[in-house]
């Protein structure tokens, strides 16, 4: 289903990629007990931090200082501070914390070798 959401079509080696860490993602926010709206909110962090990668060329401290505003806020009731995550608990924002860490920012220069590098296509037939 969320390949077919993420409109991957042919399956090639960045799209199985993305598909795992999307997947991991999202199974991981359901261990959590997210509600939908944390769920939604986890998935479009994900989405806009590998955006950042792909998109924006960001380095790895760039990219923290985006997720640093992204999440500024949680946990405080001064609303003008506040980032667009405020519907994560501060716990929670330290799990999120913990797991980027893990998954994205400790790979940080293999996503980056994903989106920016060109790769050689091996095609292997019969003939």
């Amino acid at each position: 289903k969320l390949r077919e959401f993420l409109n991957f079509k042919q399956m090639s080696l960045k799209e199985a990629i993305l598909l795992d860490y999307y997947t991991a993602g999202f199974c991981w926010a359901k261990e959590m007990n997210f509600s939908l709206v944390q769920l939604s909110g986890f998935m479009d962090l994900l989405n806009f931090l590998l955006e950042n990668i792909s998109d924006k060329h960001m380095t790895l401290g760039e990219n923290l200082k985006e997720l640093g505003k992204a999440m500024s806020g949680i946990g405080d009731t001064d609303s003008e501070r506040s980032g667009d995550l405020t519907f994560f608990s501060i716990e929670q924002a330290k799990a999120i914390i913990d797991y980027l860490n893990i998954s994205l920012f400790k790979y940080y220069k293999q996503y980056e070798y994903l989106f920016h590098s060109a790769r050689e296509e091996h095609v292997i037939s019969n003939e």
